[in-house]
Order: C-alpha cells, then sequence, then structure tokens
C-alpha cells in the first residue's frame, strides 16, 4: 500500500508542476485552481489509462506492421505515442476546469510537453519516490531503514521471465506489482 501511495504522490506532484508549466508556456491554455483536480486525473490515466491505451493501439498497429517499411513503422509508433498523450489531454481538459482557448496551441502542444515531461519522471522517478518514501516513513513513525523504504528489484531472472510474457506492462507497473506480491 505505502508503495502506491508513495508513487501516485509523487507523480501527483510532478504532474501538477508540469500542468502549472504549460500553463504558463502555452498561451492557449489555462489551469487555475482546475490545476489540483486535473492532476489527479493526469496522475490516473498516466499508471492506469495511457498503458491500456498504448497496448491497444499497438496491437491495432501490429496487424498491418508487414505493410510498411521500417521508416513508416517508425512514424507509425511516434503517431501512437502522440496520440495516446493526446487522449489523454483530452481527458484531462474534459473532465478537469483546464481551459484550452486556441485549437493548435490548446489541444496539439501540451501532448508534447506531456510527453517530454514524462520521459523526465521516468529518468528520475526511482529517486522521487525514495525521497517520498522517506518522508512518508517519518510521517508515519516508520523505520527509515527498513526493507520497504528502499525500493526492491526482483531478480533478473524474475525481470526476464516478466518481460517474455509481454503483458503490456511497462517496467514501473512491473515493478509496483512485484512490490505488492512482496510487501
Amino acid at each position: 500500500m505505502k508503495t502506491w501511495v508513495v508513487r501516485f504522490a509523487t507523480l501527483y506532484v510532478f504532474n501538477l508542476v508540469v500542468l502549472l508549466v504549460i500553463d504558463l508556456l502555452v498561451a492557449g491554455v489555462s489551469v487555475g485552481w482546475g490545476v489540483l483536480w486535473a492532476s489527479v486525473i493526469l496522475t490516473a490515466a498516466t499508471i492506469w489509462l495511457k498503458p491500456a491505451m498504448r497496448r491497444w493501439f499497438a496491437n491495432m498497429a501490429a496487424k498491418s506492421a508487414s505493410e510498411r517499411t521500417k521508416a513508416g513503422e517508425t512514424f507509425v509508433k511516434i503517431g501512437l505515442v502522440f496520440l495516446v498523450e493526446l487522449i489523454v489531454w483530452i481527458l484531462v481538459v474534459m473532465l478537469s476546469g483546464v481551459h484550452v482557448y486556441n485549437w493548435f496551441l490548446g489541444y496539439l502542444l501540451p501532448p508534447l510537453f506531456l510527453l517530454l515531461a514524462w520521459w523526465i519522471y521516468s529518468a528520475i522517478d526511482d529517486r522521487l519516490e525514495a525521497r517520498a518514501g522517506a518522508l512518508y516513513d517519518r510521517a508515519t513513525g516508520a523505520k527509515t531503514g527498513s526493507v520497504d523504504a528502499a525500493p526492491s528489484t526482483p531478480s533478473s531472472g524474475t525481470r526476464v521471465a516478466r518481460e517474455e510474457l509481454q503483458d503490456g506492462l511497462t517496467a514501473e507497473q512491473r515493478r509496483m506489482l512485484d512490490e505488492l506480491g512482496n510487501g
């Protein structure tokens, strides 16, 4: 449970900052106080909806992959990633207090910011979660040197076996499931 709370909280704060940066940098978007709810929606979509959509679109694209060149396949993959980001952004706009005033700047530019932000988050998420886990332990009075405070990694044999499943889960989701089983 602690792992899920820490991951959700770190991603929530990160998404909150990203939405505020989008508000500052993109003239066609205004988030205001809706940023608090928009960050909840964006975090939930990032954790649960985005991997499912990515898997679904990838399965659809795989049916015609043999008909495309290597460059065409690369463009399709890039297009699918952007499409997933665009759908997530549209859901955030529809379900929160985010206002979009310009079609190009409001709907096509923010998914690019989200893509960049999530790439940055994936590079620093382990450190953020370790720091947030230590703060969580301190707030709840748990020992900071406990095994649960440091993220555990499955053995290389388990990781290879999981990746061979090709279950559509991201590495972060696999790690979270492994930690739930160990906790």
